[in-house]
């Protein structure tokens, strides 16, 4: 179809165009084409459409509906709006004439009623029907941004080590079959050879019978009855040890073939067991971690986990249990092996043992970590679970778990295998032991710490210049339990991941960095809690990327980290980072590190931001050069939100004045939006018109307005309104000659009880600005009727209700 909405006819009047015929009488572009390629997208789609304007229409008109500029048709181009109503109608009548075919009875009927009420609206009110198009296509796009955000996420889930899930559950589950098929067998043979040994017995002891019975013969006198006798017995003996012997063979060689079957079952166990617990516990322990920077983990994976864990228990417990009954027919009936055989169920019985001392103690997990910033005097909570508790009936006699915390060296102790090291700690916890409980429903064996609390903590000696926020503790988890009636008796502890004590919010930031970095780059089996000093950028990105997603529900941009990697690098050829330079060395010309920097966005992002920044609202991560040449292009009034370069945790307007110059507001930061939001600071400057590229800025952020106070309430009092303005040269055609004031909510105050600038919202630079203004620009802002003999600038910048930051961004 062709891209342009109208063409000429011979006359030279406008026509509407008229879609072609198609088969299937479709046309598909970029956004209606990812609708239609999610059946979820437009499950979600369909609640949005009203009954004058269904799916259908939207259906058929698809590429013309997001040809159309509908973000500049407002009030002003009423007209306009009815012109491209009108082609729309236009459309949707020939496209129901298209639909001869019986088959398409239902479809045009549907068309044609939409016609008649669209008719309506737009003979009426056509700028609602603009509008309820416009939400439409809103709606379909954040929608398809929140699947393809969700896409993203698996995508890095993805990108782990662990494989498909779906084949790894099949793959696991198959083998699982197999085993027990395995063991059934087993179960069945050790039975016979149970059998077979009875009966070797019974007979055994019909050949003793007739040798006691030869024996009392050989005391009787000699008779010719008794030789007769003698030479039965005889004869019925040797048939006996003949059938003995033959026994006896038949059951050592069933015994052998039994011990290789056990051999055989034991080596698919250990496959299956490191498959298990060496690759899908650690890849979700991997996970888990990872979560601690925003990884979205399953919520059932560790169910799944569980269920297998539970499968290889049984196996392994049922096939020791065969293993022991063999070593006991073998003890009941010893029979000698031949030579170059070897009784091998000693070295089973030892490695299934094993199996099993392993299975135990790898599954005894820290289910949910306690948090990794820890501060001091706070309340905090874990829970840790052993998946296979309920399997071997450890519930039966519920184990107690303690608590405690202890240093990066007593961490490296205890995997020394470090006896002492089990009653080292570097603090004290409150509330740090419990029971574990068994829930029947679902078979788990747990205990949930709610109340711990760190009272007392006790760090090791500084490296260098390493920082308290950059050492390192972790949790010990410990337990003691026995199963099969006491028979194995089991010490099992767990290390949660590392966490960084403060005691002090401040710390919070450099701590948090301390925590990404490794969780993001601690390999499997590392000594801890050694971590790269540095890693690549494109490794990195993906963390900032997904812990950004996970505070704020949108995650950045290619462009977005392009700009951010280039405050790392500045103008440097370089794709490593280092953690000095992520968290210790100061930005170029600034006064805090590249990690504070991201850090501060990232909390106002999330706190006040959240809503505006995923609905695109905010470029944020653009340079003040290139905002400018972005904007110095634009119509007057166009604006984009870039965040601060210069400002920690701050957001700043740029904006296109009338004569094309560029503008920039002092920045706005958290304080500032506890006491106005950004929507509402955007809605106050009437200077602003377009969201960068063109979008009319009501239609964006009109819904994040806030209510007007109403100005009389019960008790008699008026309410004063608070309201962001710009100092008068900038809202007249007046051009000024040095940079913008920034906008300032105006206080009903008395400027008599301002004693000194300190009780003003003034920046560190205020003074050095006041400094370096002339006498004659500050007459600008006078009344002209004030004389100026001598002037005091403090009380008359108080006077003037101007709050006088000047731009330094």
């Amino acid at each position: 179809m062709d891209s342009q909405t109208n063409f000429m006819n011979g006359d030279g009047e406008n026509k509407p165009q008229v879609l072609p015929k198609t088969s299937r009488l479709q046309t598909i572009m970029s956004q209606w084409a990812k609708v239609q390629q999610s059946p979820n997208i437009f499950r979600q789609m369909q609640q949005y459409y009203p009954p004058h304007f269904p799916m259908e229409v939207r259906y058929f008109l698809c590429q013309w509906i997001e040809e159309q500029q509908w973000d500049q048709i407002d009030e002003s181009n009423h007209q306009y709006a009815e012109l491209i109503l009108n082609d729309m109608l236009t459309l949707l009548r020939q496209k129901a004439e298209e639909l001869t075919s019986q088959e398409f009875f239902i479809i045009r009927m549907k068309l044609e009623e939409s016609v008649q009420k669209l008719d309506s609206i737009v003979k009426t009110n056509p700028m609602e029907m603009v509008q309820v198009i416009k939400n439409c296509l809103a709606m379909e796009q954040k929608i398809i941004e929140q699947a393809e955000q969700t896409t993203q996420q698996q995508q890095l889930n993805q990108d782990l080590p662990a494989s498909d899930q779906q084949g790894t559950n099949e793959k696991i589950m198959n083998a699982i079959h197999e085993l027990l098929q395995k063991t059934k067998v087993t179960e069945n043979d050790s039975k016979n050879l149970q059998h077979k040994q009875e009966s070797f017995i019974i007979r055994f002891s019909d050949c003793q019978r007739f040798t006691g019975q030869l024996q009392q013969l050989s005391q009787m006198p000699n008779s010719q009855e008794k030789i007769n006798k003698e030479a039965q017995l005889r004869q019925q003996k040797e048939q006996i040890d003949f059938q003995l012997a033959q026994m006896a063979q038949e059951i050592l060689h069933l015994r052998v073939a039994l011990s290789k079957k056990y051999e055989v079952t034991i080596v698919h166990l250990q496959e299956l067991q490191k498959e298990i617990l060496d690759n899908e516990l650690i890849s979700w322990k991997r996970r888990q971690q990872l979560a601690g920077n925003g990884l979205v983990m399953d919520s059932t994976s560790i169910d799944t986990l569980q269920n297998w864990c539970e499968n290889l228990a049984d196996l392994i417990w049922q096939n020791r249990q065969q293993i022991k009954k063999s070593t006991q027919l073998q003890q009941q009936l010893p029979i000698k092996f031949p030579d170059g055989e070897e009784d091998i169920l000693p070295r089973l019985n030892d490695t299934i043992t094993g199996l099993l001392s392993s299975l135990v103690t790898s599954t005894f997990i820290v289910e949910h970590q306690p948090p990794q910033v820890l501060k001091k005097d706070a309340r905090f909570g874990a829970v840790v679970r052993l998946l296979v508790g309920g399997k071997l009936n450890v519930h039966m006699n519920p184990p107690q778990v303690k608590a405690t915390i202890i240093s990066e060296n007593q961490a490296k102790d205890l995997l020394r295998n470090d006896v002492k090291a089990k009653n080292d700690t570097s603090g004290d916890i409150l509330n740090n032991t419990g029971i574990m409980e068994f829930q029947p429903g679902n078979g788990q064996l747990s205990i949930s710490f709610r109340n711990m609390q760190l009272k007392k903590i006790k760090r090791a000696d500084k490296k260098g210049s390493e920082a308290v926020t950059e050492e390192k503790f972790c949790i010990l988890f410990q337990s003691e339990f026995s199963v099969g009636g006491n028979e194995l008796v089991f010490q099992v502890w767990t290390l949660s991941l590392p966490v960084v004590v403060t005691v002090h919010g401040n710390q919070e930031c450099n701590a948090t960095a301390t925590v990404l970095w490794d969780n993001a780059f601690a390999e499997p089996g590392r000594i801890p809690f050694n971590v790269p000093d540095q890693v690549d950028w494109s490794h990195l990105a993906d963390q900032l990327n997904m812990k950004f997603m996970s505070h704020t529900g949108k995650g950045l941009s290619a462009t977005n980290l392009s700009y951010i990697a280039s405050k790392l690098f500045g103008n440097k050829d370089s794709s490593m980072v280092s953690w000095t330079q992520f968290n210790k060395d100061t930005l170029s010309g600034r006064s805090f590190t590249f990690w504070e920097w991201f850090y501060a966005i990232q909390k106002l992002t999330k706190e006040h931001l959240k809503d505006l920044w995923n609905d695109e609202a905010i470029i944020g991560f653009v340079s003040k050069n290139q905002a400018q040449d972005w904007l110095s292009n634009r119509p007057m009034g166009t604006f984009l939100l870039r965040f601060s370069d210069s400002e920690i945790g701050g957001i700043t307007i740029a904006w296109t004045g009338e004569r094309q110059e560029v503008w920039n507001l002092a920045p706005f930061t958290s304080k500032d939006f506890h006491i106005r939001g950004l929507a509402d600071r955007i809605k106050d400057l009437n200077s602003l018109v377009y969201l960068y590229p063109n979008k009319p800025k009501d239609s964006v952020f009109s819904k994040y307005y806030t209510s007007t106070v109403e100005p009389v309430i019960n008790d008699g009092y008026i309410r004063a309104n608070l309201k962001t303005t710009l100092p008068d040269h900038l809202t007249t055609s007046g051009e000024m000659e040095r940079q913008p004031f920034s906008p300032e909510t105006v206080y009903d105050m008395n400027p008599n009880s301002v004693q000194n600038m300190d009780e003003l919202p003034m920046t560190p630079d205020m003074s050095r600005g006041l400094a370096e203004m002339d006498l004659n620009h500050l007459t600008e802002f006078l009344p002209d009727d004030i004389g100026i003999p001598e002037i005091d600038v403090q009380q008359l910048l108080v006077n003037s209700y101007i709050d006088s930051r000047v731009v330094m961004d």
